[in-house]
């Protein structure tokens, strides 16, 4: 591990102090959790976003997918 320096606002020092008695932990470990989550996120966004660009440069064509109609089930008899 590294340890780094950053600058936090009074009220954002606060608040993470209050949840990590809260929940037992340290503000290190809260802030770790909490970055690794917010990358686990953009990542997410960041594979949607590809997906997006994707079917606006290569549409659905009309009929693409109708082939798939009846390997649908949806619990009809």
């Amino acid at each position: 591990m590294r340890t780094v320096q950053m600058t936090l606002d009074d009220e954002l020092v606060e608040a993470v102090d209050a949840a990590t008695r809260r929940l037992g932990t340290t503000r290190s470990a809260f802030t770790r959790a909490a970055l690794r989550e917010a990358l686990r996120r953009e990542d997410v966004r960041a594979l949607e976003r590809q997906h997006r660009e994707g079917y606006e440069r290569h549409p659905v064509a009309p009929g693409e997918f109708d082939g798939w109609d009846e390997e649908q089930t949806w619990g009809e008899r």
